[in-house]
């Protein structure tokens, strides 16, 4: 099944979703393209709030992954993704060297300079422009869809604040298939009243 995930690096319960994704796609036969979103340019985040500097880390990041992508990485974006988040969320390391990371993974040292490139921006918003025609703009992070064409179907969530078991990470899934797959399904929520637990890495 094809799925597409968007992420923001600096999002806590993007990283949550995504490795419970990661965890599932080899029982479930995903694959995952994984696709930037970046809550600095989605929420006009002003300087003075106290989330732009990590909201601006999350845009940089992505910058250098769609440099990445542009060299014909895309099949490296989900490990540099990992990569990135094993750092902020695992290791708690928010000033870290873009270049160690992708060196680390192989990939070119020069995509560092991508951080500082506006350029890049264009190709953020298009990706962003693709989620919200399946999504609304109603919505925060994750953004995950399902499907190709027509069938294709796009939900904010599932936000989860505790690391599933293997059996329950897979009935998350089905139950998440079944709710995007229903014609005229649009959303469940509760109030969220504690922060992720993020599993390790």
């Amino acid at each position: 099944m094809n799925v597409t995930f968007w992420y923001d690096p600096n999002c806590p319960f993007c990283w949550m979703t995504s490795r419970w994704i990661v965890a599932v796609a080899p029982d479930r036969d995903l694959e995952v393209d994984w696709q930037p979103i970046s809550l600095l340019l989605k929420n006009s985040t002003p300087p003075d709030s106290r989330s732009f500097a990590g909201a601006s880390r999350g845009r940089a990041l992505l910058r250098v992954a769609q440099s990445v992508r542009d060299a014909g990485g895309a099949d490296r974006l989900g490990d540099l993704y990992t990569a990135f988040g094993r750092r902020i969320h695992n290791e708690g390391i928010l000033d870290f060297g873009v270049e160690e990371v992708l060196e680390e993974l192989g990939l070119e040292a020069s995509h560092a300079a991508a951080v500082d490139d506006e350029s890049f921006d264009t190709a953020i918003l298009a990706a962003m422009d693709e989620a919200f025609s399946l999504t609304g703009t109603d919505v925060g992070t994750p953004l995950v869809a399902i499907g190709s064409g027509d069938r294709r179907v796009g939900l904010f969530g599932p936000v989860i604040t505790r690391y599933p078991s293997p059996e329950a990470g897979l009935r998350l899934w089905d139950g998440f298939v079944a709710m995007a797959e229903t014609d005229g399904f649009y959303e469940l929520k509760r109030t969220r009243d504690e922060s992720p637990d993020v599993p390790p890495v």
